[in-house]
């Protein structure tokens, strides 16, 4: 893992920083011990809600590319079905030409909606390598940075290895060979609730900032295996985590989640669940002041069917009213009656 360390190490530094920094404000301000847990348990979470200010501008962005997936869905759809079946290589390129044109179209992407995730992983992998190495950086053995990860040097990596939350040390994870039954039961509590935090949240978005018409189709169904498949995949994998990282992981998925509460709440998906509820906040806030809001939808007018003739009957040709026009040219004067005046008796 040394090259893998070596591409972490400016962002294993930044990252034990900000745990440094953040440590010191919580005992310098507010008044935690030094060696206590919840202060370098908590300079993880300062570490989590920094990153996500940071990241701000791309959740806006990944909301932005999230609605304009949505919107095109059906496109997308009649483009799938009309090369359904065909697996030459010229349809499959027109598709995939005909696809990459759509998305140009409606300027979105499907990878824009990870972006989020694709910042903040090398954040996570940072801290799961620092929390990984602060025996070897304790014991005075790490080789990199005169035996220090920025300020975390062995002093500060024993302080760090010997904090306690609940029992369990902090760099600790379910599968070591040292780890106490507190650890195993502090690392269940923190898998379990980063899985449920990851599965609510994907279902807040899917439930109910998405229209119907979005709920149908190759890409709904490949949303709905995420759904269930992602909380599996962390309830496995966390057992490898040290419970700073889990830490880390649920802070994550519960500012996720009420940002996203948020966003849906203000800014809903047109034709969603959230904004009929959205609507409705509307009316009741508009009553109170004495206005009324109809929230009711459009009728859609209805198609006018024209009338066939019943079988055997053979229908007459309706006759048309035509103006009559003038003569074109010049009028002739009209000739004088020629019809002689009757007898007077």
């Amino acid at each position: 893992m040394d090259w893998f360390d070596s591409i972490l190490w400016p962002l294993k530094v930044a990252v034990g920083w900000t745990m440094v920094q953040f440590h010191r404000l919580f005992t310098e301000v507010f008044g935690l011990a030094d060696d206590s847990g919840a202060s370098w348990a908590l300079s993880i979470v300062g570490l989590v809600i920094l990153m996500r200010i940071i990241l701000i501008p791309l959740f806006f962005k990944q909301i932005k590319a999230s609605r304009g997936m949505q919107m095109l869905s059906p496109e997308l759809q009649a483009i799938q079905k009309r090369y359904k079946g065909k697996t030459d290589p010229a349809s499959r390129e027109a598709m995939g030409r005909e696809t990459m044109e759509l998305y140009r179209k409606h300027g979105t992407n499907p990878f824009s909606s990870c972006l989020p995730i694709l910042a903040q992983s090398p954040v996570f992998f940072a801290l799961f390598r620092v929390l990984y190495q602060l025996p070897v950086v304790a014991a005075g053995n790490y080789p990199r940075g005169n035996g220090a990860i920025g300020p975390i040097d062995a002093e500060v990596a024993q302080q760090i290895s010997d904090a306690t939350i609940f029992g369990a040390k902090i760099s600790s994870f379910f599968l070591s060979p040292e780890a106490t039954t507190s650890t195993r039961f502090v690392t269940a509590v923190l898998i379990v609730a980063m899985s449920a935090t990851t599965f609510f949240t994907q279902r807040q978005l899917t439930r109910k900032n998405m229209p119907p018409s979005a709920l149908q189709g190759p890409m709904a169904q490949q949303q709905k295996v995420l759904l269930y498949a992602l909380p599996l995949i962390f309830a496995f994998t966390g057992v490898n985590f040290p419970i700073g990282v889990l830490i880390y992981w649920t802070t994550t998925n519960l500012w996720s989640m009420g940002q996203q509460f948020y966003t849906i709440r203000r800014l809903p998906m047109p034709g969603s669940e959230a904004e009929r509820a959205f609507k409705e906040r509307q009316a009741r806030k508009a009553a109170r002041r004495g206005i009324f809001i109809k929230n009711e939808p459009e009728p859609e007018p209805e198609p006018e069917v024209e009338e066939k003739p019943k079988s055997g009957q053979r229908q007459q040709p309706k006759r048309k009213n035509r103006q009559k026009r003038p003569p074109s040219g010049p009028q002739q004067p009209k000739k004088p009656d020629q019809t002689p005046p009757a007898d007077e008796e």
